[in-house]
């Protein structure tokens, strides 16, 4: 028996590339940069942590190039599920890598939604000191308001999208352009004794400054999730991956410098609110006040654009018949799916219990083990299936090399980071296999059907 698949409901094309180009810096720069520079320093003790911010960038750059391309190709909403099903073969393997994806989405969404409520909830504590039960409370309030907000038309997404991203990029204009303006090199470059030394510390850190790094860059792909309401997208979707990618690498390795270049390193480690710190020197407590606010708009802007994202993929899968089919559920007025968006946002609200630390780690090496590393894989399979070269499809560039660069930089990730985390994706994987068995079965589909 093969898999039946739900007839598809129209989604609207009502986001352009501006609007593409938004979702995507939207979900890149939440509150991860302006609190996780401390942590950043304190992984290789000194500024030397700055050689993890340009290899995540280069390696967000070689992922973002797999992403492009898959993207264009198969653009439609829930982009990975399309991408893994079609590279691994849709009558065989493809459906179980496929339905991997689509289980680790189920948890992979809420850790992202959630540490991005969590971050602004604990930078809320630079306005006005809360317990941690009032900080947990804030996070939940953050995701049941976006759940809201999204509970309508993408057209008026869209323009919402684009008004929050022109705030966050003054917001960081005004951090680099301050910095520039008291930089002092001395301080920016005060490496300690031993801080080139290849030691095993030395590797074990740079892994723990490049995995922070890559989750500030995340969210470069937000714009494959929504594949099937981007107007255009075969051009769009590669160019909004691509310019999202360039345009926050430089925005952030500027802003790195800037604060670096006015606060000693040694201080800034411990720093609780790194950003407001460094404004509260340069023009004084209006300032850190203030930067603290427009921080907190920045990350309220994170949550709520990759709920905007991750509401699609259970969308798109029940669609096609691999999940149950109140998730294919669209409002009938609004089009946008209820069902889908409404388990985002009440799934993130409950993850907003655990801490931001455990979140950003769970979610990076989950995501990597079941799904980026698979993709790395998948666009060079379908480069092998595909030999005409489409003239509307973006290819990326200098093929294969930037995906086996990325696949090589997700593998050091991995291989730097926790044991526990590490087990918790493998056993999270496993269980993922058992359950797509056991609904395979059920269903008498492959591999227990003969196709």
């Amino acid at each position: 028996m093969t898999q039946t698949a739900i007839k598809p409901e129209q989604l609207d094309r009502g986001i352009g590339l501006p609007g593409a180009i938004a979702t995507n810096i939207l979900n890149m720069v939440g509150v991860g940069p302006f609190l996780t520079i401390p942590l950043a320093l304190a992984a290789m003790g000194g500024p030397q942590a700055m050689i993890g911010w340009v290899l995540g960038a280069l390696l967000a750059l070689c992922d973002g190039m797999v992403w492009a391309e898959l993207g264009s190709r198969f653009p439609r909403s829930g982009g990975p599920y399309h991408y893994l099903l079609e590279a691994y073969d849709p009558r065989r393997y493809g459906r179980l890598i496929a339905f991997l994806f689509l289980w680790q989405s189920l948890l992979i969404g809420p850790l992202s939604i959630a540490s991005g409520a969590v971050g602004f909830a604990e930078y809320a504590g630079a306005l006005h000191p809360a317990t941690s039960a009032q900080s947990k409370l804030i996070a939940i309030a953050v995701c049941t308001l976006n759940m809201a907000l999204l509970y309508r038309s993408i057209r008026s997404v869209a323009a919402l999208s684009i008004a929050v991203m022109v705030a966050v990029l003054a917001t960081c204009g005004w951090i680099v352009i301050s910095g520039m303006q008291h930089f002092d090199a001395s301080i920016a470059f005060s490496f300690p004794l031993g801080a080139f030394h290849l030691t095993r510390g030395f590797w074990s850190g740079l892994g723990a400054a490049t995995l922070i790094a890559i989750y500030d860059y995340g969210g470069y792909n937000n714009v494959c999730l929504l594949g099937g309401e981007v107007r255009n997208p075969r051009v769009n979707i590669p160019r909004a991956v691509i310019l999202s990618i360039i345009v926050i690498a430089a925005l952030y390795l500027a802003m790195n410098l800037s604060i670096l270049g006015t606060l000693p390193w040694q201080t800034a480690q411990h720093s609780n609110a790194i950003v407001a710190d460094f404004m509260g020197v340069v023009h004084g407590r209006w300032a850190a006040k203030t930067v603290s606010v427009l921080i907190l708009i920045a990350s309220w802007g994170s949550a709520y654009a990759i709920l905007l994202g991750y509401s699609r993929v259970p969308f798109t899968a029940a669609q096609d018949g691999a999940f149950p089919k109140v998730f294919a559920r669209i409002h009938p007025e609004k089009h946008f799916p209820t069902v889908s968006l409404l388990y985002m946002g009440l799934a993130s609200a409950v993850l907003c219990l655990v801490s931001l630390a455990e979140l950003i780690s769970a979610l990076i090496v989950i995501q990597t083990l079941l799904q980026f590393i698979g993709q790395c894989v998948a666009v060079i399979l379908l480069r092998r299936k595909h030999h005409e070269r489409a003239p509307d499809v973006f290819r990326m560039p200098f093929y294969p090399l930037p995906a086996i660069a990325a696949l090589i930089g997700w593998a050091y990730i991995v291989a730097t980071s926790q044991m526990r985390h590490i087990v918790i994706a493998l056993l999270f994987g496993f269980l993922g296999v058992i359950v797509f068995l056991l609904r395979a079965r059920n269903q008498q589909e492959w591999p227990f059907a003969q196709l």
